[in-house]
């Protein structure tokens, strides 16, 4: 099983609390306590698969006894009716985690292909598809670690691996000048990044000296102009209004980095089953 992050094994005990309660009163009441079975786990439409190591944790969290096989890669393309999984143990274990598991993997599955999708759109510049902390409450990591397998990349995890100076930041300071010196001195040692709403501010941060700059609702003039206003000296972030529609234009401009929320809050979850083999 792969290696999954504390906060992630802390999601799906929760997840399994949640949906189980004080037991599952049908599995309970219909299958012998020594009953086993085996299973499959289903793509019902076309897509990318991610979190397959994420069910498997589930199941074995719930029993350590379940056998669990993947049958294709984290991120794999894959087509309507292709088996994902190979599962067998106690029909209790197997019937009685099953929803949490789907769960997982149709969230994550979802969001990898829909980060996909804008990667592919994207294709042949620089720029680098990014998500934002646009994600369910309780399942950060589980949303950025799909990203990271429909071939995104993940921008900061919360509030404190990074300083990105937002416009009420901002306003409250007075410039982005101020904001910035205050940063520096208040959270030495990480990246600083300032949120630019026109040309101006562009300027302003890249005398500011600040690693990356977010280009927040520019059109698309304007984020051209900025590439060549900075010309290098900053890595230079558009976000805004980002869809599939629009994504391609958006990269065409040269900027280094588009995020879009809509990755992990927009994303429709993938349809898979679990089917009974005997």
């Amino acid at each position: 099983m792969t290696t999954l992050a504390p906060q992630i094994l802390d999601a799906i005990q929760r997840a399994l609390a949640e949906d189980i309660g004080t037991g599952d009163a049908t599995s309970l009441a219909i299958l012998p306590a020594d009953a086993r079975m085996s299973g499959q786990i289903i793509a019902k439409e076309s897509g990318v698969i991610a979190g397959l190591d994420v069910v498997q944790a589930v199941y074995q969290i719930f029993d350590t006894q379940v056998e669990f096989r993947s049958q294709v890669a984290e991120g794999a393309r894959v087509e309507k009716g292709q088996v994902l999984a190979l599962v067998n143990g106690s029909a209790r274990s197997l019937l009685t985690a099953e929803r949490t598991a789907l769960n997982f993997l149709g969230r994550m599955s979802g969001i990898a292909t829909l980060t996909r999708q804008f990667v592919e759109v994207v294709a042949g510049t620089r720029a680098v598809i990014l998500d934002t902390r646009k994600t369910a409450p309780g399942l950060r990591l589980v949303d950025k670690l799909a990203v990271q397998r429909g071939g995104g990349q993940n921008h900061r995890i919360g509030l404190f691996d990074m300083v990105l100076i937002k416009d009420n930041h901002i306003d409250f300071c007075g410039s982005i000048t101020s904001a910035v010196e205050k940063a520096r001195l208040g959270a030495p040692g990480l990246e600083i990044e300032v949120e630019a709403r026109t040309l101006e501010h562009v300027r302003e941060a890249l005398a500011a000296g600040v690693e990356r700059i977010l280009l927040d609702n520019m059109s698309l003039a304007m984020m051209t102009e900025a590439v060549r206003l900075t010309a290098g000296r900053a890595k230079l972030e558009a976000s805004g209004n980002v869809t599939l529609e629009t994504v391609r234009a958006i990269a065409q401009t040269g900027v280094d980095y588009i995020s879009s929320g809509s990755l992990t809050h927009s994303a429709r979850v993938f349809d898979v089953s679990f089917d009974y083999l005997g």
